[in-house]
């Protein structure tokens, strides 16, 4: 695809987060992407969006992609809507940014990943922690050799903030934290530290009003040797409450990365210590405590748009995300089983 031709973008889902992907879009007008279509089973989500962000509403996917001519759709739909609406991506050649969880279950992800490639369609996930402007530096002095070869890392995303309020069908997620916001921390743990060879993991359910578990705690070998314990939970009880934050630290063979509340990163490198904030700016449309998530999402879509325009995969794609969901997967299997668990595969169909 030519860089000079500019790229027509659509949008599905127009609720509580996808309001972000919006704001992303319009920022990015000047570098190429023009929202042209938003689309939502609610008309009047959908009619407000394109009032304000000057696009076409729809209340029918089906008919958005009929009537526009559109190069890359955002879906930000809840996840049992994901495989029908990639599907029809696809079906209309059309490139999909699908938002995480990918999708309810791993067969539902494989069978994402494979229709896109019967199509020859480009796909890919916004799994957007490790676009955080944070999380990228933290990542940036991992590849500076700072701290030598990472070999243990903590990773916690531990909160008592009400999510149920914005996101109260959560509450009903038989699968709840792990596949909600466990899995970004995850995915964390495998930028950071490479692929799983296996993993354990303990759930509980310690809020009352919700049906599947609250709080989970996984351990995993990396294939580097690296041992990793990635924590979630939504039942935290600390003031001040770190929320939304993702809390870590990494040792190496030659130092340590911390990264604490208020967006505090303490490097010991070699017997040398400093400190540095790794925050996001405030942009015109984000505001705390949400800002560096918000302005991960303006990250992942640059990404992706520039990705995109180029003809190259993502750094998450969906074969990629593959790795990450497996992970998920892996983590159910290890608490319900009680054993140590290796993440499924996927093997492409030739």
């Amino acid at each position: 695809m030519p860089e000079s031709k500019r790229t027509r973008i659509g949008l599905i889902g127009c609720g509580f987060y996808a309001q972000n992907h919006l704001h992303a879009w319009s920022d990015l007008k000047a570098e190429g992407a023009d929202l042209v279509a938003v689309c939502d089973l609610d008309g009047a989500k959908a009619e407000a969006a394109a009032k304000q962000f000057g696009a076409k509403a729809y209340s029918d996917a089906r008919a958005m992609f009929t009537a526009e001519q559109i190069d890359l759709v955002d879906i930000t739909t809840q996840m049992n809507s994901h495989k029908a609406l990639a599907a029809l991506a696809a079906e209309h050649k059309v490139g999909a940014i699908v938002q995480k969880p990918f999708a309810p279950t791993w067969a539902d992800c494989i069978d994402i990943v494979e229709t896109a490639k019967r199509h020859g369609t480009w796909l890919a996930v916004h799994e957007n922690f490790r676009f955080a402007t944070g999380m990228r530096r933290v990542r940036a002095v991992i590849d500076s050799g700072a701290i030598g070869q990472p070999n243990w890392a903590r990773l916690g995303f531990r909160t008592g903030y009400d999510v149920f309020k914005g996101q109260p069908y959560l509450a009903e997620e038989k699968r709840l934290v792990i596949l909600d916001v466990g899995i970004h921390v995850l995915d964390l743990a495998r930028y950071f530290l490479g692929e799983v060879k296996h993993l354990t993991c303990e759930t509980q359910k310690r809020l009352p009003h919700v049906k599947g578990e609250d709080t989970a705690t996984v351990m995993m070998r990396h294939n580097s040797g690296a041992v990793s314990i990635v924590e979630s939970t939504y039942a935290a009880r600390k003031i001040p409450d770190a929320f939304p934050e993702t809390l870590l630290e990494i040792e190496g063979t030659e130092g340590s990365i911390v990264v604490g509340r208020g967006d505090k990163m303490q490097v010991t490198t070699q017997g040398i210590f400093f400190e540095e904030n790794i925050g996001s700016p405030l942009l015109s449309w984000t505001s705390r405590p949400w800002h560096n998530s918000q302005e991960a999402v303006l990250h992942t879509s640059r990404h992706m748009l520039n990705r995109f325009r180029a003809g190259d995969a993502a750094d998450t794609s969906g074969e990629d995300n593959l790795k990450t969901y497996a992970l998920v997967e892996a983590a159910y299997e290890a608490a319900a089983s009680g054993q140590s668990v290796k993440p499924p595969q996927w093997i492409a169909k030739n």
